[in-house]
């Protein structure tokens, strides 16, 4: 396997809004594409069940 050792960028569409997923080592972030806030979700959050999205401030309801 690949370590996870820098943040990777894809885009993906969620009907028809564009939206950048970035995965990096700490967690993941789901922002809209061409905004700077979105949800993100810890590594650790996930693995002990807290897996609760934290929405950053002023993000898009998803």
């Amino acid at each position: 396997m690949t370590p996870l050792d820098k943040p990777l960028r894809r885009e993906l569409t969620i009907g028809e809004q564009a939206y950048t997923l970035t995965i990096d080592p700490t967690g993941l972030k789901l922002v809209q594409k061409g905004r700077r806030n979105g949800v993100e979700m810890r590594w650790a959050d996930l693995v002990t069940g807290d897996a609760t999205p934290v929405a950053t401030p002023q993000a898009p309801s998803l």
